[in-house]
């Protein structure tokens, strides 16, 4: 029988079930490590690091609270990031990252154009 188990004691090979499967659905890089293990680095479908760490997944293993900050260090530095804590029985087991496109985008600008193209649209009903 297949199972998937985390746990703060994952290796790797455990954790790229899950890190293929959220990569495969939003498309965008993905970290993932236990709390006292290396993790995974996937992007373009592949795992591109199969014992890594990055100076926000620590954080959030450390404090057991998301973040969204952009790194000074690590593979993504200088990058948005949104990580968060995978939590089990109250206890931080491990942590999972995203590159976070949204910090990249001009919010403002983008949902303001949005607003004039349905002022548009209604106009003409």
């Amino acid at each position: 029988m297949a199972s998937l188990v985390l746990s703060e004691d994952s290796r790797s090979k455990d954790l790229v079930p899950l890190a293929l499967a959220v990569h495969k659905i939003v498309r965008l890089p993905v970290t993932m490590k236990s709390a006292n293990f290396p993790g995974v680095r996937v992007e373009h479908g592949k795992i591109v690091d199969d014992s890594y760490s990055g100076p926000i997944l620590e954080q959030v293993l450390k404090t057991g609270k998301p973040s969204t900050t952009v790194p000074e260090s690590g593979a993504y530095k200088g990058i948005p990031v949104s990580v968060a804590p995978i939590m089990a029985e109250g206890k931080v087991i491990a942590a999972i990252g995203i590159v976070d496109v949204v910090g990249t985008i001009d919010i403002p600008e983008v949902f303001g154009a949005y607003t004039d193209v349905l002022k548009q649209v209604s106009e003409r009903r």
